[in-house]
């Protein structure tokens, strides 16, 4: 008779035990959120580069400029490189002539071709009569290779295409503060583009 108290209080200890433990051990797992490096920005200052035989404009100091050495690469072909952002702006220049319009719908079509992986293309015209120029900004939505894409012309003489790409997979959620900060530098330059004549 002893010995069956005691198996039952056993019994009974172990079941308690097993609802304490299982009760009071239970955590809710919530997962994290994806985290992304912090960036530390450099400071904005510029200067003016001048090296090219048909046009002029101010870049970022924290920027390297690149003679376009690749296959295809022609005089005035240039890249600014930003080697702290992982990012390059790629410049093609080309003189005039008669081909305006073929110049402004191959850049047309070199922006829409990313409309695969592009969630919206903004169109941003400029005028600068005064200055002689003229183009268009085209920001590209989503992860796209290319997020900002533009143009500058005098439209007789000189035609400049720009394009923005980085050295890593295009993730929008993760670049934008990197490419916001960016296309401040564009439109920099864009602003301080002189033609050479």
């Amino acid at each position: 008779m002893q010995l069956g108290k005691i198996l039952s209080m056993v019994a009974l200890s172990m079941v308690a035990l097993s609802i304490i433990l299982s009760t009071s051990c239970k955590q809710s797992y919530t997962p994290k959120p994806t985290g992304y490096l912090r960036i530390d920005y450099p400071e904005k200052s510029y200067h003016l580069y001048s090296d090219q035989e048909f046009f002029e404009f101010e870049i970022p100091d924290y920027a390297i400029v690149e003679l376009d050495s690749g296959p295809g690469g022609h005089e005035g072909w240039i890249n600014v490189a930003i080697p702290q952002l992982n990012g390059t702006i790629h410049l093609s220049y080309k003189p005039v002539g008669e081909d305006l319009t073929a110049y402004i719908t191959d850049c047309r079509e070199l922006v829409y071709k990313h409309t695969v992986k592009a969630q919206g293309i903004e169109e941003t015209p400029f005028i600068h009569r005064e200055m002689n120029r003229f183009g268009m900004v085209y920001d590209l939505k989503g992860d796209v290779a290319s997020a900002v894409q533009f143009f500058i012309t005098d439209s007789t003489d000189h035609f400049l295409r720009g394009s923005l790409y980085f050295n890593i997979r295009p993730n929008r959620d993760s670049l934008n503060p990197v490419i916001e900060f960016l296309r401040e530098d564009i439109m920099h330059l864009i602003e301080t583009t002189q033609w050479k004549y």
